[in-house]
């Protein structure tokens, strides 16, 4: 119960600051740097498969990718460009704050379910690759919203 407390506390933590983050990014222009290495970045939590209490099998590999991407469906629909000025930027949702925490909620429902018959790291393993899924589904297609403006601008440009 304790791990459940906890890593519930540490993914709320990680959601507000999200908000947060998402909401000053709103005040710059987008780029594809920032929109490609949150994804890289997080990339590298995969070293904790080289610890074996960790590690998957190939199914629950695929279930945690496959609602990782169901689930950024929510992201990719709240996640909008506009140009302004002559630059990209990421326009903040409202629904965005009750996706995420949606999300949240219906992971620590998910993880309540598999808890009981699941090891807790391999469930830490599967909501890795769970997250993992969904930001990069969710990136891809933010990364192909933006090249689609960049196009836009660029055949748009004052001579």
């Amino acid at each position: 119960m304790f791990w459940l407390t906890a890593s519930t506390i540490v993914a709320a933590f990680m959601a507000i600051t999200m908000i947060f983050v998402r909401l000053k990014a709103s005040q710059k222009p987008a780029s594809v740097k920032k929109i490609i290495l949150p994804p890289l970045f997080m990339s590298t939590g995969a070293l904790m498969f080289l610890i074996p209490v960790f590690r998957v099998d190939i199914l629950q590999v695929l279930e945690a990718m496959l609602v990782g991407m169901i689930f950024s469906v929510l992201l990719i629909k709240t996640s909008k460009f506009e140009i302004k000025n002559r630059e990209i930027y990421l326009i903040p949702s409202k629904a965005f704050v009750f996706v995420l925490f949606g999300l949240l909620l219906l992971r620590i429902i998910i993880k309540l379910i598999i808890g009981a018959t699941v090891s807790v790291g391999e469930t830490s393993g599967m909501f890795f690759l769970l997250a993992f899924g969904m930001i990069v589904s969710w990136r891809l297609a933010m990364l192909y919203k933006f090249k689609k403006l960049e196009k836009e601008l660029k055949y748009t440009e004052p001579t």
